[in-house]
Order: C-alpha cells, then structure tokens, then sequence
C-alpha cells in the first residue's frame, strides 16, 4: 500500500497520544498497535510514511478513527467514495454471479458478522473496501444452493446488504441504498422469518427520508406493523419496538405528532420488555427508546424541543449502545441545543458525537448545518470552530 506523506500525519499520532487520560507513553502505543516502538518514533518525527494496515492499527489502538489521523484530511473521503462503484458493480451483478465454487458457509457467516459489527461502530472505510467482495461471494452461494438452503444463505445476504446500505446511504449515494433496500426486500421472504422481515422494513424506510415523503413512510411502517409477529418472545419484542421507533420518528417529520406520541409510548412499553442486548437487524431497549425520545422532539421542533433538552438534562446514552446510534444522539441534542441558543452547549455536543463516530458526524448533513450555523454566530473559539467545519465540509 501507498505510505501516506510524512509529516502531518506523525503530529495528529503524537496530538492523539498524549490527549489519552492518562497519556499513553510511545511503548504503550507501540504495544497496542503491534508495531515496533522504533516505528513508532520514526512516523511521529515525521521520518518514515504509513502504510494503510499501520495506521488502521495505530487508530485503533488510539480508539480514533483512521480518517482523523491521515494528513490530507480533504481526502479522507477517498477510500469510500472509490469503493461505491464497486459496491454498484457487485449489486448489478447479483443474478449472473461467477461460476467459481462459493465460499463455505461458516466463512461467510463470520464475515457478515464482522461486517455488521462495523456497521454498528461506524467503521465505513472497512465496509466500503470489503463489502463489495462479500456480496460477490454471496450471489455465488446464493445461486449454486438448492432451493431449500437458501433459508440459510438469505438472512445473510440481507444482513450484508445492509451493512452495504450504511455506506450508500450516509456517504450520499441515495440511488445505491434504494437498489441495496430493493434487494432486501426481494430476498428476505426467502428466509421465512417475519422478524427479519421487520428489519427490512425499518431499512426500507431510508428511502422515504431520502425522498422526504414522510407520510407514505409512516404508512408503509404501520403497514409493516400489522404484520409483524406478536410480541411474545424477545426478538419479536425487539423486532415491534424497532418499528415502531421508527414510526414515531417519521411521523415527528411530518409534523403529526398524534401519530408520534402513539407510536413512542408504544416503542417505550415494549422497550421496558426487554435489555438493551436484544438484537434483531438494530438496537433496540429502553436506551435506545431514550435516544429516538430526542430524535421525535427535534423532529417535531417549536414547544417540543424542550423534551429533547430534558431527556439529555437526566440521562447520556452507555457506552455499550452501537457508537453509530450514540453519536446520533448528541447530532440530535446539538440541534435542540442550537434552536435553543445554546450555541456553546451545541458545539460540544458536535465534539462528542465526532469522538463516538467520527466517520458517521462527518457525513451527518445536520452537523454541516449546525456547524456552519455556529461558525456565522461567532459563539464559539474562533479557530477551534473553523477546524471543526473544514473538518466536516461545512465551509
């Protein structure tokens, strides 16, 4: 791989390193990132480059992401927007997979699951550059099974094509997602499982925020409601819930907020169901229930904003939720706090969610808004300020 341009990216490793509580010594780093201590002092004086597998170990050991470390920071955005076509090319290609012969299923299953866990840590560079193999192996598979295996096969093409689907739909490539979501659809019956088919549901209704039809989205939610297993075990709980967290948020969009307080106490009574660990496609809890509470007052605005404020007054999300879903809700909080003039509050909310997430703020259009909005109001350290919207495209 390329080694990345002395220098910049040596002083962002040694800034990272000594801002850990308690400092991190250069060994403690060497150690963690498995790279000689020598390495280590020869790319933070700026003597040698960095190969890409290095500086993913090294991010990691810092628990930063690798974009905040790179040196040209403008093309950070590289690695994923290079691997969309792929993506695309993989996805066209689904009905005439190769003939080779297909991965063995214990194989693909560990790589779905490694992908989904990226996906929930907001690792996009790593489902970007990897998925659009996987989803090559997996029309292999798909196509080669006797009809009676694919009840195997089709939750994990599903499960792949939504981790795809994150990078699609965050990163701007909204025609992607759709055709990502159309092959959910498409595939999951072939499961035979009603929960997965509620999760797909719930995917599908990025394509409604896409288009900003709020109102069919919440119709194809309630639709999706009543057929929903009932809720009598855990994963059906989750399953429901997740649904109807989703309603109340869409319905916050289109200012019916009849329809979202129904559907949030409906998603809270089912929430105190279940712990948090209960997972089926997303998250879903009684924390995850707190967090879509501010997402459906910032949706809703005017009066209710002031519930979002409550809510994060009482209450921060744990750190065992998915960083994706924890970073989106201070995204949100900084919005109330913003409507609320609480411009300062705001800024430090934005800073939070980039240290949970900081792939999934970056794309986040709200936080472009936001930061540019406080970059006008002047309400915050002038340079600081500056850093943050160059670093999230705002400016």
């Amino acid at each position: 791989m390329p080694a990345l341009p002395h220098g910049g990216v040596g002083r962002r490793i040694a800034y990272y390193r000594s801002a850990m509580r308690p400092k991190m010594t250069q060994q403690q780093l060497a150690d963690t990132a498995a790279v000689s201590l020598g390495t280590i002092r020869k790319i933070e004086r700026g003597e040698r480059g960095v190969s890409d597998p290095t500086l993913e170990a090294i991010a990691d050991a810092l628990g930063v992401d690798p974009t905040r470390l790179r040196s040209d920071r403008d093309a950070a955005h590289t690695p994923v927007h290079v691997a969309l076509p792929a993506l695309s090319a993989a996805l066209v290609a689904f009905d005439i997979p190769d003939d080779g012969a297909p991965r063995p299923l214990h194989e693909l299953e560990t790589a779905v699951d490694e992908a989904v866990q990226w996906r929930l840590a907001a690792q996009y560079t790593r489902i970007a550059r990897r998925l659009p193999g996987l989803l090559t192996d997996l029309a292999c598979a798909y196509h080669q099974a006797p009809e009676g295996e694919r009840v195997v096969l089709a939750p994990l093409m599903v499960s792949a094509c939504r981790s795809a689907d994150a990078v699609a739909y965050k990163f701007g490539a909204r025609d992607l997602s759709a055709r990502l979501v159309d092959l959910m659809r498409r595939t999951a019956p072939e499961a035979e499982d009603p929960v997965l088919a509620a999760a797909v549901a719930y995917v599908r209704t990025e394509t409604f925020f896409a288009a900003r039809a709020h109102t069919p989205g919440l119709r194809a939610l309630e639709t999706a409601l009543d057929t929903a297993p009932a809720p009598t075990q855990d994963a059906q709980i989750a399953a429901r819930g997740a649904l109807h967290m989703r309603a109340a948020v869409i319905a916050g969009r289109a200012k019916n907020t009849t329809a979202a307080q129904t559907h949030l106490a409906e998603a809270r009574a089912l929430g105190d169901r279940v712990t948090e660990d209960v997972y089926c496609g997303t998250a879903f809890g009684p924390d995850s229930v707190r967090i879509h509470e501010v997402s459906v007052a910032v949706s809703l605005g005017g009066d209710q904003v002031g519930q979002a404020l409550d809510v994060a007054h009482e209450w921060k999300p744990p750190t065992a939720l998915p960083a994706e879903r924890r970073s989106g809700f201070y995204i949100e909080l900084a919005r109330a706090q913003l409507w609320s003039g609480q411009a300062e509050q705001a800024f430090e909310s934005l800073k939070v969610a980039r240290h949970i997430a900081p792939q999934h703020t970056r794309e986040h259009p709200w936080v472009r808004e936001d930061a540019a909005t406080l970059r006008r109001l002047r309400r915050a350290d002038s340079e600081t300020l500056t850093n943050f919207a160059e670093w999230c495209a705002a400016v």
